[in-house]
Protein backbone atom coordinates (compact mmCIF):
# COMPACT_ATOMS: atom_id res chain seq x y z
CA UNK A 1 0.00 0.00 0.00
CA UNK A 2 0.97 3.29 -0.78
CA UNK A 3 0.72 6.78 0.76
CA UNK A 4 -1.89 5.34 2.71
CA UNK A 5 -1.90 6.31 6.77
CA UNK A 6 -2.03 3.31 9.06
CA UNK A 7 -4.09 3.85 12.84
CA UNK A 8 -4.07 1.11 15.47
CA UNK A 9 -6.84 1.05 17.43
CA UNK A 10 -7.98 -0.23 20.88
CA UNK A 11 -12.09 -0.80 21.81
CA UNK A 12 -13.07 -1.29 25.52
CA UNK A 13 -16.52 -1.80 26.78
CA UNK A 14 -19.10 -4.18 25.80
CA UNK A 15 -17.48 -5.14 22.61
CA UNK A 16 -17.00 -8.90 22.84
CA UNK A 17 -19.93 -11.35 21.80
CA UNK A 18 -22.12 -8.65 20.13
CA UNK A 19 -20.88 -8.71 16.77
CA UNK A 20 -18.57 -6.04 17.14
CA UNK A 21 -15.72 -7.86 14.73
CA UNK A 22 -17.73 -8.59 11.88
CA UNK A 23 -19.25 -5.47 11.94
CA UNK A 24 -16.17 -3.15 12.17
CA UNK A 25 -15.17 -5.63 9.09
CA UNK A 26 -18.14 -4.95 7.13
CA UNK A 27 -17.76 -1.10 8.12
CA UNK A 28 -14.28 -1.15 6.81
CA UNK A 29 -14.58 -3.00 3.49
CA UNK A 30 -17.16 -0.34 2.74
CA UNK A 31 -14.96 2.34 3.50
CA UNK A 32 -12.30 0.87 0.84
CA UNK A 33 -9.97 0.34 4.43
CA UNK A 34 -7.40 -2.50 4.53
CA UNK A 35 -7.22 -3.96 7.97
CA UNK A 36 -7.79 -6.35 10.72
CA UNK A 37 -9.97 -6.81 13.77
CA UNK A 38 -9.30 -9.01 16.37
CA UNK A 39 -10.72 -9.81 20.21
CA UNK A 40 -7.94 -9.36 23.42
CA UNK A 41 -8.02 -11.53 26.20
CA UNK A 42 -8.38 -8.63 28.13
CA UNK A 43 -12.09 -8.10 26.65
CA UNK A 44 -11.36 -5.57 24.29
CA UNK A 45 -11.06 -5.38 20.46
CA UNK A 46 -8.09 -4.56 18.66
CA UNK A 47 -7.87 -3.29 15.14
CA UNK A 48 -5.55 -1.50 12.38
CA UNK A 49 -6.85 0.14 9.45
CA UNK A 50 -4.77 1.70 6.73
CA UNK A 51 -6.19 4.24 4.12
CA UNK A 52 -7.02 7.62 2.95
CA UNK A 53 -7.01 9.87 6.18
CA UNK A 54 -10.82 10.82 5.73
CA UNK A 55 -11.91 7.08 5.44
CA UNK A 56 -10.25 6.52 8.84
CA UNK A 57 -11.99 9.31 10.33
CA UNK A 58 -15.37 7.66 9.34
CA UNK A 59 -14.23 4.12 10.78
CA UNK A 60 -13.07 6.02 13.98
CA UNK A 61 -16.01 7.11 14.51
CA UNK A 62 -18.13 4.07 13.65
CA UNK A 63 -15.60 2.50 16.30
CA UNK A 64 -16.78 4.73 19.39
CA UNK A 65 -19.88 3.40 18.23
CA UNK A 66 -20.27 -0.11 17.43
CA UNK A 67 -22.85 -2.02 16.10
CA UNK A 68 -26.16 -1.93 18.47
CA UNK A 69 -25.55 -4.07 20.43
CA UNK A 70 -22.12 -3.01 21.81
CA UNK A 71 -21.63 -0.14 24.52
CA UNK A 72 -17.85 1.51 23.77
CA UNK A 73 -16.63 3.00 26.96
CA UNK A 74 -13.23 3.91 25.52
CA UNK A 75 -11.40 4.05 22.09
CA UNK A 76 -7.26 4.39 21.96
CA UNK A 77 -6.00 5.51 19.05
CA UNK A 78 -2.87 5.98 17.63
CA UNK A 79 -0.05 5.57 14.29
CA UNK A 80 0.35 1.94 13.08
CA UNK A 81 4.06 1.10 12.66
CA UNK A 82 3.55 -2.51 12.14
CA UNK A 83 2.92 -4.17 8.93
CA UNK A 84 0.77 -2.73 6.45
CA UNK A 85 -2.23 -5.22 6.29
CA UNK A 86 -2.95 -6.92 2.80
CA UNK A 87 -5.69 -5.94 0.70
CA UNK A 88 -9.27 -5.63 2.16
CA UNK A 89 -10.26 -6.09 6.16
CA UNK A 90 -10.78 -9.29 7.95
CA UNK A 91 -11.43 -10.40 11.50
CA UNK A 92 -8.24 -12.26 12.17
CA UNK A 93 -7.40 -15.06 14.71
CA UNK A 94 -8.34 -14.03 18.64
CA UNK A 95 -5.33 -13.26 20.77
CA UNK A 96 -5.48 -15.38 23.76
Amino acid sequence: MTSADCRHYLVSGRVQGVFYRASAQAEGERLGLDGWVRNLPDGRVEAVACGDAEMLERFESWLRKGPAFARVTALAVQAWSGDVPGEGFRVVASEW
